[in-house]
């Protein structure tokens, strides 16, 4: 069993959050001893989730539905299985989208690293669009595709 401040430590979160969670229900049957919270595996399971869940996107008040729904048993799987499916659809679009302004940056990388050996942008303004270095062509395309 761990203390609130442990906790804190543990998933780097401020004391108020985790109280805001215990608050809206995220937190159901933590266990209290003389009115302290204590903190055993399965709140820092439902911490694990909440915390993922809220870096792909999602808002409390659906995370509070899922929790939700995992107190209400086996007759809410599809349920929290669609859920799943849904925020991974929405953190591989993430992704592809992230992956896209990461070749743009990486381009831009070389670009600029081109432009101070040769004191100017003359050259690079040559190859554009469709001459520049293959592994380059290939990041400049990624990043310029719609």
């Amino acid at each position: 069993m761990y203390t609130i401040g442990q906790i804190s430590e543990m998933f780097h979160l401020p004391v108020s959050t985790l109280r805001y969670y215990d608050k809206e229900g995220l937190f159901p049957e933590m266990e209290r001893v003389s009115g302290i919270r204590r903190f055993g595996e399965r709140e820092i399971e439902a911490l694990r989730v909440i915390e993922c869940l809220k870096k792909s996107g999602v808002e409390i008040k659906d995370i509070k539905v899922f929790m939700e729904w995992c107190r209400e048993g086996s007759s809410t799987y599809i349920k929290r299985k669609e859920f799943f499916q849904n925020q991974k659809e929405v953190v591989e679009n993430e992704i592809r989208k992230m992956e896209k302004v990461l070749d743009m940056i990486r381009y831009k990388c070389w670009y600029y690293e081109q432009a101070v050996k040769d004191g100017n942008e003359d050259r690079l303004n040559e190859m554009l669009p469709d001459h520049l270095p293959e592994e380059i062509q290939d990041v400049y395309n990624r990043a310029h595709d719609e």
